[in-house]
């Protein structure tokens, strides 16, 4: 096989539909396109969620919700997630590098989700009430 000789299997490219090339194409005259109107003419049709002149959908129901662009910012660890790191302290940077969050993170919580066994000294890191209580109680800490 040379590089000159590749070419598409059979059947896999077929020719383009000409239309508006006359009468003996099947397709001249109107070119499919029916007689007359906003969808025959060339150089467009109306706008995504136009509704002919009615006021549009997107625009009669209510604004609602909310999505805070700092949310990128904020990670959650859970007790088990610290359980299987196996670390004795454990700080922001300790978990980037072991991919539990994210290079962008800057504020982490320990959520109480799992059981701890070890104890974890927590440096810079918040813990939600039930897991500051269930470390505390596996004899770690949090500062």
């Amino acid at each position: 096989m040379e590089l000159n000789g590749i070419k598409p299997s059979q059947g896999a490219k077929h020719a383009k539909r000409r239309v508006g090339r006359g009468i003996g194409s099947g397709l001249g005259k109107t070119a499919g396109r029916g007689h007359k109107g906003q969808k025959s003419r060339a150089g467009g049709y109306h706008k995504v969620g136009f509704e002919g002149g009615q006021m549009p959908m997107h625009r009669r129901l209510p604004k609602r919700g909310f999505k805070s662009h700092l949310l990128k910012f904020n990670a959650e660890v859970t007790l088990a997630a610290l359980e299987q790191l196996g670390l004795a302290e454990v700080d922001l940077l300790t978990l980037k590098q072991s991919g539990l969050v994210g290079q962008l993170v800057k504020n982490v919580k320990i959520i109480k989700t799992g059981v701890l066994s070890k104890a974890v000294k927590l440096n810079g890191i918040s813990a939600t009430a039930g897991a500051k209580a269930l470390i505390e109680a596996a004899g770690g800490s949090i500062a």
